[in-house]
């Protein structure tokens, strides 16, 4: 087996793809592909027309899509005859919605996912998207060539690809973003802060000093999954079910069952005890409210991309922030899948919806329309690579990375224009999971997987949040789990593992 410490190869022997994303954010123009009409034989006047319906996430309303949708359609009608009828749906139900419509067999032609919502694998093995291996070659030859193969890998679901990824970031580096107010105000060094309990001082300090704010805020998901890298480097797979990446032998274990799950309570109890973390976060669907009124300090965050302090910025309240990562990039499958665009099934006119597809990812001026609106009308530019968003426009998503390739869009106001080599950068030299392009298949356990649910939902809040002592908890919770029958998803996903190792000869 390769060394699971290797560097991703050329990932990005971009000069044949990138070298123009990199124009397109970093000065000089880019060179565009080839109109999506002429890459299939015919311009756009010879095309019929057609309506393609695209459902994505959204987590603000937009008051003014309409008139978005009206500037993309004059971009789409000209390049590829195409008419797109945008429907943005509420990020808190879009799963439950999307699985719906699948399920009974809506028409539809775009959708948004995942593996973490409206689960891409899934969805792919049960018939709900399209397979674009042949379509890719023949239809958008240039969108091909746009992603580094380390991304093509990722993608692919049984040696077979269903979606085109969304690119920017693919890596994950794990740590914390702080309000760089307490940061001065308390001294913190940030240089000095490699593992999560160098924070506690600084937390304590304000904890006492001013008990009105969160220094660590949570919410009942808890941050173990986000601390991964952090905790010896342990990955997911499923269900809190996962391996050790340095296991050379990639045994599957009971992630709730290690010593580093049970650190990683002890310390958060640890804090929750001395009111670091919120009272409430068992309960805490979400911190945005307490995050925009300036309440909270800190978060852990896995994805510290370059960037991430501006992108924050108002998220806090429009507070300066500071990111202090304690973690080195890390790419895997799930760093990779985190936001694709897939063809349904149902759709009427597959051909054409990849070629929006391919629009999208190469048109600067059709992506920038999605992702911020109408100049003069919803922003302003400050220069020809650095946009504004104008209070109250009515159009500011600010989801860029829900939209297409991130490396074609504006910069915000704030960002700098070097995070744009500095994210490639990471792409390039991130150390690369062992089990890069392996995706479960729970189709055999689905019961036992709900079983575990189940038990998670009952244990996992209190436990994972620090409110509950993992001394009193944590043993009932590792015996609640085995009688759910987690050893039957740790022997399948074994046998999975092990089959896909033995098939790309790992």
């Amino acid at each position: 087996m390769k060394s699971i410490n290797r560097k991703l190869p050329v990932l990005i022997a971009m000069s044949v793809g990138l070298s123009g994303l990199l124009a397109a954010c970093g000065g000089g123009a880019a060179k565009p592909s080839a109109d999506p009409a002429s890459v299939s034989g015919n311009g756009a006047s010879k095309l019929s027309p057609v309506e393609l319906v695209w459902y994505y996430p959204q987590w603000s309303t937009q008051p003014d899509t309409a008139s978005v949708e009206e500037a993309i359609n004059k971009i789409t009608k000209e390049k590829i005859n195409a008419t797109i009828k945008l429907r943005p749906t509420d990020g808190a139900s879009y799963e439950q919605k999307l699985n719906t419509m699948v399920a009974s067999n809506e028409t539809f032609d775009i959708a948004w996912t995942s593996f973490w919502s409206f689960n891409y694998a899934q969805n792919a093995r049960k018939g709900a998207f399209v397979q674009l291996d042949a379509m890719l070659d023949g239809t958008a030859p240039n969108l091909k060539k746009t992603l580094p193969p380390v991304v093509w890998e990722a993608l692919k679901v049984d040696g077979k690809t269903y979606g085109i990824l969304n690119y920017q970031t693919i890596t994950n580096k794990e740590g914390f973003l702080v309000q760089k107010k307490y940061i001065e105000k308390y001294g913190l060094d940030v240089s000095s802060v490699k593992k999560l309990e160098d924070m506690e001082p600084f937390f304590l300090k304000i904890k006492q000093a001013e008990p009105d704010v969160i220094p660590f805020s949570m919410t009942r998901g808890g941050k173990f999954e986000g601390m991964k890298t952090t905790y010896n480097n342990l990955e997911l797979i499923s269900n809190y079910v996962g391996i050790y990446r340095n296991d050379k032998d990639l045994k599957v274990v009971d992630i709730v069952a290690t010593p580093e799950y049970k650190s990683y309570l002890e310390l958060m109890h640890s804090w929750y005890q001395k009111g670091i973390i919120n009272k409430d976060a068992p309960t805490l669907k979400s911190d945005k409210e307490n995050l925009k009124a300036g309440k909270v300090v800190s978060y852990f965050h896995n994805v510290l991309k370059p960037g991430r302090e501006d992108e924050e910025r108002t998220a806090f309240g429009n507070n300066d922030v500071v990111a202090i990562p304690i973690t080195q990039p890390f790419v895997g499958t799930n760093t990779i899948i985190q936001s694709i665009q897939a063809i349904s099934k149902t759709s009427k006119h597959p051909d054409r919806a990849l070629q929006f597809l391919e629009l999208l990812n190469s048109d600067k001026d059709l992506l920038n329309t999605v992702a911020f609106g109408i100049e003069g009308k919803h922003y302003t530019k400050i220069d020809e690579r650095t946009i504004k968003p104008i209070p109250n426009g009515g159009y500011d998503p600010n989801q860029t990375w829900v939209f297409g390739n991130g490396f074609n869009a504006y910069l915000r106001e704030g960002q700098k224009p070097e995070i744009v080599q500095q994210t490639l950068k990471e792409n390039e030299t991130a150390v690369a999971s062992p089990i890069l392009g392996f995706t479960f298949d729970p189709q055999p356990v689905l019961t036992e997987i709900a079983n575990i649910q189940a038990v998670s939902d009952q244990y996992g809040p209190p436990l994972n949040t620090g409110a509950v002592d993992p001394k009193e908890k944590l043993n009932e919770y590792i015996e609640k789990r085995k009688k759910a029958n987690v050893d039957k998803i740790i022997a399948e996903m074994q046998r999975q593992l092990d089959e896909w190792k033995a098939a790309n000869k790992k």
